[in-house]
């Protein structure tokens, strides 16, 4: 049989060798290589996505409120005072 200890090292330096190896700096030069490309692109996380269009919405809300009270006004205008 073989000695436990001899396969425990055997596993050791196989799983060193994947992540020192070639496989590794292939990971992190895939991983810069994808971060420069989409670096090139306007991205934006989700998150900050969300949150800006719920910005965008409530600031639309409001001018659509002004709006309509604008229109309010000035059709007051033209209406003889009230008394």
């Amino acid at each position: 049989m073989i000695d436990r200890g001899v396969l425990d090292e055997l596993g050791r330096r196989i799983t060193q060798a994947v992540r020192d190896g070639p496989a590794q700096d292939m990971e992190k030069n895939l991983r810069a290589l994808l971060s420069a490309f989409f670096d090139r692109f306007d991205l934006v996380a989700r998150d900050d996505f969300d949150v800006q269009k719920k910005l965008v919405e409530r600031a639309q809300a409001k001018l659509e409120a002004i709006e309509a009270r604008v229109a309010e006004l000035e059709s007051r205008r033209g209406a003889p005072p009230a008394r």
